[in-house]
């Protein structure tokens, strides 16, 4: 049984960005696909991603890619030295702020480019 803590929550937004980055894949390669059915529904398609929304789930992909990346460097570290299963809060605690020192200033940069 889960008691919770920092390991679960690890394990829950790998599993969470990791689904959210495959979903972006299988939207990419649909649209892609698209160009072979003319340009007309390839262009409607390039035109929708203007839109604010998908804006939004730009810098919500990169987020989940810098999530995924960070915590999956985070596992590598426990498969390669053993002992730091003894730190895995502190290592989860590093990681998040190492996301939040690279995540915050691309989002400044990407918001700007929202336009409601």
């Amino acid at each position: 049984m889960y008691k919770g803590g920092t390991g679960q929550w690890a394990y829950f937004l790998h599993r969470l960005s990791g689904a959210a980055i495959f979903l972006y894949l299988l939207i990419h390669i649909v649209d892609t696909a698209l160009l072979g059915w003319g340009p007309k529904y390839f262009n409607y398609m390039m035109q929708l991603y203007t839109h604010p929304l998908f804006k939004l789930g730009e810098i919500g992909l990169f987020a989940a890619v810098l999530f995924h990346a960070l915590n999956g460097l985070r596992i590598c570290i426990f498969d390669f030295w053993v002992g730091a299963t003894r730190y895995h809060s502190q290592i989860f605690w590093g990681a998040m702020v190492l996301f939040s020192v690279i995540f915050l200033p691309v989002f400044y940069i990407m918001i700007q480019r929202v336009h409601f």
